[in-house]
């Protein structure tokens, strides 16, 4: 027969039986020429009376990964996925889905329209589209119940989980696993097949205790995503109804949340954490080999940088000043898995196996063969001077030397070795062990595999590495000093600490910038603040509150008392701080004035987008997604914002201009506008389009 396919599915014979296969590099994802392939594919098979089956496979280690992400952002395109799932089921002959690798989202919509799944070992399948703020919308809602009953199905589409094929085996979502040749099995089982349309299957009795308690799990675990929700009362509504007018209501579901500005959101994030991992100058850059790690310091955040390293299979060593300290750590490091194995996330064997691997030590000739140390010490440059000097004797020649510092030089502390090349910056956030991001500082001497290095030990450890070249603060914490700046002026300018807290939380904060400070520790910017004193530009305006909080001892939950008071356990506002802030206003002669909770949020969104402006146009940030991948994973932004750059775009730029006109006027030096936010303010452009024309100017 002709091959009615096109260059990205094709048709080929084996006897009777028709072999089609997806070929769209890299992952078949369902872009149009591949919907169109598949379309004129099963059309044509359907009327060929030569064909007693067909088998549907994506090449080796491939089936079909989804949907292209990058063409929901435009106007739907014929065919649409439904429309080529029901000529796929149409197909009369028997259809055998062959899945190797991933069958997610749109690709296992199209093997439940086949009437027999099978699947090597190490594929995966899930309906995965909630992460992406959207519904299953090309029959999986619909098919997926009529095999597994609903609550499962709430459970499975509402909480996107992947499973492995002998999980879906077991689910009944797969018919088999096959150990050999799967596209041969396939074909040779093939013609036996029977038409099994799971269309027509009805859907399991059903409990409706279990759906409602699957809903609210999923409901939780999701933070707020609406399109969970929405998957959850579809599926209890459409329990009860036939298969056409479920996949009706499926789509008057799916059509609405698919242009919702919280799905472009999570659909930005999602292009964004593919975009991170492109680092210019790395390309065939080979990360140096790393199989034994070190943490220097078995603090808080020492012992969690450790727990991260076990957690994915490497030998640790952590040293410490001296056998009790170092016994300190121990005790500290069983004390975290211990409540890991009480909370259930861990099995007593489990646990056991992580801690083995991690050695508290207090012996520098330990670290004379390790691949990669980790400098977490306190924060002070006469301590890190110490440490890398004394690392740049013990330690071997192409060893990777990190400092976890926050506000410090990473330039001056490489310059305490004489290997400077060897030298960058792994910027933990805490908890180590459960935070995904890593900012990955790329020192002036950094060697670009030492750099490949730090992207690949953070990608092992199951992080979100982000590249940042060298600024105080790098990316995060110097957004976020402006971030929290801005909020004190607030504070003193007439809002309350509560006030500004509400409004970051009705925005989608889990909790609010001064709910925060009390919660990690008012000393903590209070001791940078002391640090920056003596070259603080004069004409900065300078909010006295939180250092008048701090010299009273009210450093936040850990003394009972700061921003808040928590004598009762919970944040309750308090008189003494008015006070505080009220002298505040009095010394400084203002009147104070109300902001309303847009003002709030306006201000503060606008102060952080106009410095990432700044960051990016010096070369800190790489990219502008970059930064709102650091603020989705590192500081609370919300993620169905899509994090401070793609919501100023959605706010506008000209009104984010105007709004950091007005925050240099209460703000003085340092906070005037960007030069690059004011070009593309006035050019009603955004961050978005400006990332677009570097990665392909003219």
């Amino acid at each position: 027969m002709d091959n009615p396919g096109n260059a990205a599915v094709s048709i080929t014979r084996a006897g009777a039986v028709a072999v089609v296969q997806v070929s769209y590099a890299p992952v078949n994802a369902l872009s149009r020429p591949v919907r169109e392939g598949l379309q004129a594919a099963a059309r044509a098979l359907a009327a060929d009376p030569s064909i007693q089956a067909v088998v549907l496979h994506g090449g080796p280690g491939r089936f079909i990964a989804g949907a292209d992400i990058k063409e929901m952002d435009l106007p739907l395109d014929e065919p649409v996925l439904p429309d080529v799932i029901a000529a796929i089921e149409a197909i009369p002959q028997p259809v055998v889905a062959a899945i190797d690798g991933f069958a997610l989202g749109g690709g296992l919509e199209i093997a439940l329209a086949c009437d027999l799944r099978l699947a090597t070992p190490k594929a995966s399948v899930g309906l995965v589209e909630t992460r992406l703020g959207i519904i299953p919308g090309s029959g999986g809602t619909q098919r997926l119940p009529r095999l597994v009953g609903t609550a499962k199905a709430i459970e499975l589409i509402g909480e996107a989980k992947i499973l492995k094929a002998a999980q879906a085996v077991e689910l009944g979502i797969l018919d088999r696993v096959v150990e050999g040749d799967l596209l041969a099995e396939a074909i040779r089982v093939a013609p036996q097949a029977a038409k099994r349309r799971v269309s027509v299957l009805p859907i399991p009795s059903r409990d409706e205790t279990a759906e409602e308690a699957a809903t609210q799990a999923a409901v939780k675990k999701g933070k707020g995503v609406p399109a969970i929700a929405a998957a959850a009362a579809l599926l209890r509504e459409t329990a009860g109804l036939a298969f056409p007018e479920g996949l009706k209501r499926e789509r008057e579901t799916f059509l609405p949340l698919r242009d919702s500005a919280e799905a472009a959101a999570l659909r930005h994030l999602f292009l964004a954490e593919r975009e991170a991992g492109r680092v210019p100058g790395l390309e065939g850059v080979s990360p140096r080999e790393v199989k034994r790690v070190a943490v220097i310091g078995g603090g808080t955040m020492g012992s969690g940088i450790a727990i991260a390293v076990a957690d994915a299979g490497l030998p640790v060593q952590v040293l410490e000043r001296d056998a009790e300290a170092a016994e300190a750590c121990a005790a500290r490091l069983r004390d975290t898995y211990g409540k890991q194995v009480k909370s259930g996330r861990l099995t007593e064997a489990a646990a056991a196996e992580r801690l083995a691997l991690i050695t508290p030590v207090h012996d520098w000739s330990l670290l004379a063969e390790v691949d990669l140390i980790i400098e977490a010490a306190f924060e002070e440059m006469g301590v890190k001077a110490d440490i890398f000097s004394r690392l740049d004797k013990v330690a071997k020649p192409g060893a990777v030397l990190a400092t976890n510092t926050s506000y410090l030089d990473p330039d001056a502390i490489a310059g305490f070795t004489s290997r400077p090349q060897d030298v960058l910056g792994l910027h933990f956030f805490a908890p180590a062990n459960v935070m995904k991001l890593l900012e990955v500082v790329r020192c002036a001497k950094t060697a670009p595999d030492v750099l490949a290095t730090g992207l690949a030990f953070g990608k092992k450890l199951g992080k979100l590495p982000i590249v940042s070249g060298v600024c105080e603060g790098f990316i995060g914490n110097r957004i976020y000093a402006v971030y929290r700046r801005h909020a004190e002026y607030l504070v003193a300018d007439g809002a309350s600490p509560r006030e500004v807290d509400a409004a970051l939380e009705a925005f989608g904060f889990a909790m609010g910038i001064f709910a925060v400070s009390d919660m990690s520790g008012l000393d903590i910017a209070w001791a940078m603040r002391k640090r920056r004193a003596a070259t603080r530009d004069p004409a900065e305006r300078y909010v006295t509150i939180a250092d008048k909080l701090c010299e009273a001892g009210r450093l936040g939950r850990k003394t009972g008392a700061g921003w808040y008071d928590y004598a009762s356990g919970k944040a309750q506002p308090d008189p003494v701080v008015d006070a505080v802030i009220a002298e505040e206003r009095a010394a400084a002669g203002i009147t104070p004035r109300t902001f309303s909770q847009q003002d709030i949020q306006n201000r503060l969104l606008a102060v952080m987008a106009n410095e990432a402006a700044k960051i990016v146009a010096e070369g800190i940030a790489l990219r502008p997604s970059d930064i709102d991948l650091v603020f989705t994973n590192g500081y609370g932004f919300p993620r169905l914002r899509g994090g401070p750059l793609f919501a100023a775009d959605q706010m506008g730029l000209g009104p984010v201009l105007a709004e950091v006109e007005a925050a240099a006027a209460a703000g003085g030096k340092g906070s005037e506008p960007a030069p690059l936010l004011r070009e593309l303010a006035e050019n009603n452009s955004t961050f978005k389009e400006w990332q677009r024309r570097q990665k392909s100017p003219g």
